[in-house]
């Protein structure tokens, strides 16, 4: 390959989520170009740069792929030091360019999210946020959306980053006014799914996306929750760690169902799922969020629940990872080894650029812990 620009972005403070949203709401600045900005904004009004990181009730949030400052100065087209909201040269309508792997580390959740090899462009999109408990009795949660922009459709990227953005924030504010799990993800993937569609469809082009979604939250019994909703064929994974105290967790399973031609296959009891993933039309989508779907581009069972202890990790992913490595068991041997989340994304996508990298890759990782100790939060 060759010389690969990396951005990391780390947005997880020393201290409590509380403490550090109290910190930087009194002194936050556009990473950008440094103007105040308030706990509210989306966006700098300064700069039009999107906020990384929200400081709202000890929330953390980011949104990947991010641009590099430093390479998206001047316009490979025109030249150009000028971009909408967007992203595109406002002198030629060029795409600002991007690093080649952007990550962030909430400490909750690591994410990775890598061009590959062979595309021009990475066209997968991640957020992720960390919201901590209103009162010092409550716990956090943490809510994370990966997609999957369809390539065969006009501006996947543009789909895949409205998804996630939107799913993200649709299923926080879902969560603040005290929605169950299940209604909080399925009113992110309701808000991903206009996201998309508002994009608009023009000259036959539709932007497309897969999307995956999960909430996991601590339960006082030191039980984590995990809820995932999810359309198209980016997977949610429960991995349990290979370890003693490891033996009341849930084994290491799939927990999202391919809205797929080789799933359907497999439903139909027509193929194992060895066989129909050789099938050719294995990977053809047939369920998508798309500019030019139906208000409800899902299935009535998109949405599954799993309690379970720990340790392990939740783990959300493109097809550009399972694509290489779709077992359970041998994803865990991977993902609940490395000391940190990001640490373990960053193996998971090393290890899907070493087996070929001919997809974009996204990984999002959640660490689930042991039960909690008399005492602890």
């Amino acid at each position: 390959m060759s010389e690969r620009k990396e951005r990391t972005i780390d947005t997880a403070p020393a201290g409590g989520a509380v403490n550090a949203g109290r910190q930087a709401a009194a002194a936050a600045r556009c990473p950008g170009c440094a103007a105040s900005v308030s706990a509210a904004d989306r966006y700098c009004e300064a700069c039009g740069r999107e906020l990384g990181a929200l400081i709202a009730h000890g929330m953390r949030r980011v949104a990947l792929p991010q641009p590099d400052p430093d390479t998206a100065a001047t316009c490979d087209g025109c030249g150009g030091l000028h971009y909408d909201a967007d992203g595109y040269c406002r002198d030629c309508g060029q795409l600002r360019p991007e690093p080649d792997r952007c990550e962030a580390d909430l400490g909750a959740v690591g994410v990775v999210t890598d061009r590959g090899i062979a595309h021009a462009r990475n066209e997968d999109a991640v957020a992720a946020a960390v919201v901590a408990g209103r009162t010092p009795w409550q716990r956090a949660s943490t809510v994370l959306v990966v997609c999957d922009g369809v390539s065969t459709s006009e501006d996947p990227q543009a789909a895949s980053s409205a998804a996630a953005r939107a799913g993200v924030d649709a299923t926080v504010a879902a969560l603040g006014d005290s929605h169950s799990a299940e209604d909080a993800v399925m009113a992110g993937l309701a808000a991903a799914a206009t996201a998309v569609r508002d994009i608009g469809e023009y000259d036959g082009h539709a932007p497309s996306c897969t999307y995956v979604s999960a909430v996991v939250r601590r339960l006082g019994d030191g039980t984590a929750e995990i809820t995932v909703a999810n359309v198209g064929d980016s997977r949610a994974y429960w991995l349990r760690a290979r370890d003693p105290q490891a033996r009341d967790a849930a084994p290491s399973q799939r927990l999202s169902s391919d809205d797929s031609w080789a799933q359907a296959l497999v439903d139909a009891g027509a193929m194992d799922e060895a066989a129909a993933m050789k099938d050719p039309r294995a990977h053809t989508l047939l369920r998508w969020l798309g500019a030019d779907s139906d208000p409800k581009p899902w299935s009535d069972s998109c949405v599954r629940t799993l309690r379970t202890t720990g340790p392990g990790v939740l783990l959300l992913c493109s097809d550009g990872l399972w694509n290489y490595q779709a077992d359970p068991e041998a994803l865990a041997g991977m993902a609940t080894t490395p000391a940190t989340a990001l640490l373990a994304a960053r193996e998971l996508v090393d290890f899907a650029l070493r087996s070929g990298g001919s997809d974009n890759i996204t990984v999002a990782l959640v660490p689930v812990g042991q039960p909690d100790k008399p005492g602890e939060k």
